[in-house]
């Protein structure tokens, strides 16, 4: 492995300006002029611009700028002991001790490992005394290779007595890799620490080399001081191991000394949380242990958020590798997961719009909302509006509801490119959804839309560019290239035969009688019952939902199945609570029965989820008998004609459902024959055990 410090790259008892600027450009002319870095300019740059957001200077009159960089060939240490000091930011002033980490864009993980083992060696007394004590630059040469494999500073007898190793029992043996590294929890050299024992934290900074591994040292002394056990994440270049899940469960509260975003912050949810910088790691990592002390012990500290199970299996997915169809559907659920409360709270203003103001308040809202107002109430209006004033809210709710609709393709093909390219990709998404609603291309203009933009926004940001460029890419290079490519094929190729496809397909709806229609409400209802709540329920669902928009009184089709789909989807767990509560308790566990009783709520407000307790315990009796309740509820709804304006909420929407009468029928026969055929199965449909009869000597 190629040394990383040589004596050309040291500068002992030099003035090398007043500012940390004049300090990087010299330790980078060094650099480059061993024949480590490309450029000086470029080097320089990028180690600035790092310096800019955030001061390297850490306690004890030490700087550690450092930077990756394209401009550098070799990973590398440039190191100058100052005269005089220069203020690098630290609290307690100028530094005299400035180690320069030049990394290149692709270092392996052992150089890294190796120069975050250094950044760890700078918070110890011993090593830094040592350095202020060499007389000769190879003498710093061979302290920090001895810190680097772990040797004891030769000059460490020089020191002033009272340079006590700040990092004691946190030696830079557990610091070779970004592992977990904790304090024994029976270590205690100072005060007893009041109320809990046990910490967790993350460290973590935008390059990952030194400040991510400076910090978690402090927090683990500091913790040791007291008495407290600290285990700590490193989430830096050289890797992480993510701690062990009975750590942090049996964790009291969390430090999160962090300059970028934490990853798997989900695996913290609920726990009392103390929020930093991870420069303060490094300055007050004694504070921050007190806070988080005393915050495990505040029932109303800040705690970290709740995320959902669904979005941590798909991150998990993500880390062991997808195959592109499994990638499709994250993109796709993604993009309706999203779209979802749009429609939801839209669709819900619409239908109360209707209420208010009648059902040919379309006609009427634009005109009403911009001239009048509560003080100048409306002549005109629909006769079955509640008078003036119920004319005038309702054509507020509507248009609010129908601007909200609005967001629906736009959303969806946002969201989706978001899954694929990350934030980079929502504006092109966005766009290009804008431009399917335009062309009229609809639900599936929306997917297909945000497909193009997400691709492609990957593909460009993994393009290999000049440096000077790099810093545009995400926010000015990405969204243009992708708007324009993904956007303008939409108008020039696609977007025309999408528009007739879907036309077609509304068409079909619109004209769909009799068995046609009975066929598709049976369709939607296995689609709800397979999965609830799982992507193909989500497909039903979707399909749903992106026709509201579409819905008129000559068209009412998409309310239809709008209806058919959610009556559909409120059957398992209705049948589930009949079954377990009333018809026949004594075929469900206890805990099933107490589930039971919470699935008639959850049921009535369309929350098929509710099912699940009953379908994970038993799926081979449970999932076909709700599929098969599912089927005939929807066949009804369908036959019946009933329509749902409103996308969501179960009985608890009736105003907004077209013949409710027919609408609970249908939910009350399927919830019936699913809750018949669960008990029925359970009781017949049961694997017999065949005996072994041992045959039986017969004596005469």
């Amino acid at each position: 492995m190629t040394q990383l410090i040589t004596t050309d790259l040291v500068e002992l008892d030099q003035n090398l300006g007043n500012a940390p600027e004049t300090v990087i450009r010299h330790l980078a002319s060094k650099v480059a002029a061993t024949g480590r870095a490309s450029e000086v300019e470029g080097l320089f740059a990028d180690a600035f611009a790092r310096e800019q957001k955030t001061a390297t200077g850490i306690p004890g009159g030490i700087a550690i700028p450092h930077c990756r960089s394209a401009a550098v060939t070799v990973p590398t240490l440039a190191m100058a002991r100052l005269n005089p000091k220069v203020d690098f930011g630290a609290k307690d002033g100028p530094a005299d001790l400035v180690f320069f980490i030049a990394a290149p864009d692709g270092a392996d993980q052992e150089h890294l490992k190796l120069l975050s083992k250094l950044a760890r060696s700078l918070i110890k007394k011993d090593f830094t005394a040592a350095l202020r004590n060499a007389s000769s630059e190879a003498e710093i040469v061979e302290l920090v290779d001895g810190a680097l494999a772990d040797k004891p500073a030769a000059h460490a007898a020089a020191a002033p007595a009272d340079a006590v190793p700040v990092g004691a029992g946190v030696g830079a043996a557990g610091a070779a890799g970004a592992s977990a590294v904790g304090a024994p929890s029976g270590a205690s050299t100072g005060s007893a620490a009041r109320g809990p024992k046990r910490l967790v934290a993350v460290t973590a900074c935008p390059t990952g080399i030194a400040h991510t591994y400076m910090a978690a040292d402090s927090l683990v002394a500091a913790a040791k001081e007291v008495g407290v056990d600290l285990q700590v994440e490193t989430q830096g270049s050289s890797g992480a191991k993510a701690l062990d899940p009975a750590v942090i469960a049996a964790a009291d509260a969390v430090i999160f000394a962090v300059d970028v975003d934490v990853r798997g912050k989900e695996r913290f949810a609920g726990k009392p949380v103390i929020n930093a910088p991870v420069k303060r790691g490094i300055d007050e990592p004694d504070k921050m242990v007190q806070e988080a002390l005393a915050a495990a012990e505040n029932p109303n500290a800040r705690r970290v958020p709740h995320f959902g199970a669904e979005e941590q299996a798909e991150h998990e997915a993500e880390e062991k590798g997808e195959h592109i169809g499994q990638k499709l559907k994250k993109a796709l659920l993604t993009g309706v997961s999203y779209m979802i409360p749009f429609v939801a709270g839209g669709g819900l203003l619409i239908a109360l719009g209707f209420l208010m103001g009648g059902y040919l308040i379309t006609k009427y809202a634009d005109t009403i909302v911009v001239q009048n107002s509560l003080f100048n109430l409306p002549t005109e209006f629909p006769e079955n509006a509640w008078g003036p004033l119920g004319a005038y809210l309702g054509a507020v709710l509507f248009k609010i509801g129908a601007l909200s609709l609005g967001f629906l393709v736009p959303a969806l093909a946002g969201y989706i490119a978001y899954a694929i390219a990350d934030r980079p990709g929502i504006a092109p998404g966005f766009v290009a959804g804008a431009v399917a609603g335009f062309m009229g291309a609809g639900f599936l203009g929306g997917i297909v839309g945000g497909l193009l933009a997400g691709y492609i926004a990957h593909v460009v940001g993994r393009l290999q560019v000049a440096r000077w460029l790099r810093g545009l890419m995400p926010v000015v290079i990405i969204p243009l290239l992708a708007s324009l490519v993904a956007s303008g094929l939409m108008f020039v190729i696609l977007g025309g035969p999408i528009v007739a496809i879907t036309n077609g397909l509304n068409s079909w709806l619109s004209g769909l009688t009799g068995a046609g229609a009975i066929a598709l409400g049976v369709i939607l209802g296995l689609m709800m019952c397979f999965d609830l709540g799982g992507p193909v329920n989500k497909v039903a669902y979707s399909f749903a939902v992106a026709g509201l928009g579409a819905a008129t009184i000559d068209n009412q089709a998409p309310w239809q199945i709008m209806a058919a789909v959610m009556a559909s989807g409120m059957v398992p767990p209705l049948a589930m609570a009949l079954a377990s509560t009333v018809l026949n308790k004594k075929l469900f566990s206890l805990a099933e029965q107490e589930n039971g009783k919470a699935a008639w709520l959850l049921g009535a407000s369309f929350i098929s989820e509710g099912a699940i307790p009953f379908a994970a315990a038993d799926p081979l009796r449970v999932i076909p008998a709700s599929m098969l309740g599912g089927a005939v509820t929807g066949a009804i709804s369908m036959a019946a004609g009933v329509g749902s304006k409103a996308p969501h909420g179960g009985i608890f929407v009736f105003f907004a459902i077209d013949n409710f009468l027919m609408f609970v029928v249908s939910i009350i026969v399927g919830v019936v024959v699913t809750a018949l055929s669960v008990i029925a199965l359970k009781r017949w449909a049961v694997k017999k055990t065949v005996d072994t009869v041992e045959p039986v000597p017969v004596t005469v």
